[in-house]
């Protein structure tokens, strides 16, 4: 659910940024009485965990779309929901200034859509209800089906709300509300499964991480914990550099719904005013627009693919060689910068505790 500042009126884009920004304030306040400073390593793996995830998108079949994973969910359960959104804010702040994947202006309805909904909705009212601390196998994939599914469901909302109310004719609510919502059932039920699987190995790994009560001796070993770090950043090296080359080339839920509401994958923002100086402004940041070596072309809005706003999509004479260099190099990169960003974010927040 990565939108285009075509979506987006300049009224929308800035509410929402300044809501946006109040909740980032917010969070970083109660981070800073709450956050463990043994989790401000696990914010930066778990961030560049989240950048890799999301390049690998899975076809949804019978549909002809794709989608892949938000991470909110995931970042809340493991993070607790502050750290979480500061997390998959740095995710999505990272992927908008350097590979065009989300616009600028569109950028606070990212986070919003992609991170308060899981992280402060469905987490604790779906999530912890049906599996608190010390829950089994069974209830963590229950609970995280049910929470994953339903904060889609609710972010999906949430996108055709802010383009009508951006005046987005192109986009009719019921037409769009109706091919919005099913695609992301199936993307969240794919989520739910895979959080579920992370979660059950980190509770089986270092079961203190998600709150789960330990012997005094067991706690204080912290070879549980290096294992559930060095494993998350073996897995997200071999799934940005690796994994990315085979995703599914398929349109994503959002690009989906709009081709079938619209005929065509693209809308066109508008080049000049507050549309046109954030273009420009995030053409000069990118350098891997798409996740590729591709050039930027001027101030052509994207499809929603890239979800950019001055980039191309990739060339189709771009060899399928170089899609995969360029994949390898934007997992490799992005997950270090995102490391980087949360990781420090973190650092900056932590809370000392005693040995």
């Amino acid at each position: 659910m990565h939108m285009a500042d075509a979506l987006i009126s300049p009224g929308v884009g800035g509410a929402l940024w300044a809501a946006t920004a109040g909740t980032i304030a917010w969070c970083g306040r109660k981070v800073q009485q709450e956050l463990d400073e043994r989790k401000v390593p696990l914010m930066g793996v778990l961030g560049a965990f989240v950048f890799a995830a999301q390049m690998i998108n899975f076809s949804i079949p019978g549909t002809g779309s794709s989608g892949h994973l938000g991470g909110g969910l995931l970042l809340a359960v493991l993070l607790g929901p502050h750290a979480a959104f500061l997390t998959i804010a740095s995710v999505l702040v990272v992927q908008a200034l350097f590979f065009a994947d989300g616009g600028l202006l569109a950028l606070g309805c990212n986070i919003f859509n992609l991170g308060f909904f899981p992280v402060f909705i469905a987490y604790p009212l779906i999530y912890r209800a049906v599996a608190p601390p010390g829950a089994g196998q069974g209830r963590i994939t229950a609970a995280s089906v049910a929470a994953a599914v339903a904060g889609l469901q609710v972010g999906a909302f949430a996108v055709v709300l802010e383009t009508v109310l951006s005046g987005i004719s192109a986009l009719p609510f019921s037409s769009f509300v109706l091919l919005m919502q099913p695609i992301h059932l199936a993307i969240g039920i794919v989520e739910g499964l895979v959080t579920a699987a992370v979660v059950g190995f980190v509770a089986k790994a270092h079961p203190e991480i998600i709150g789960i009560s330990v012997p005094a001796q067991a706690a204080s070993d912290g070879a549980g914990f290096r294992k559930v770090v060095v494993s998350l950043l073996a897995v997200t090296v071999f799934a940005g550099g690796v994994v990315s080359w085979f995703a599914s080339g398929k349109p994503d839920g959002l690009e989906w719904a709009i081709a079938g509401v619209t005929g065509t994958g693209e809308l066109q923002a508008p080049k000049g005013g507050v549309h046109g100086r954030l273009a420009a402004l995030q053409e000069k940041s990118v350098f891997l627009p798409d996740y590729s070596f591709a050039k930027p072309v001027g101030h052509e809005a994207p499809g929603p693919a890239t979800q950019g706003g001055a980039f191309a999509t990739r060339p189709a004479a771009q060899s399928a060689g170089d899609g995969r260099i360029g994949s390898s190099v934007s997992g490799i990169v992005g997950g270090v910068l995102t490391l980087a960003v949360a990781f420090l974010i973190g650092l900056v927040l932590r809370r000392r505790t005693s040995p």
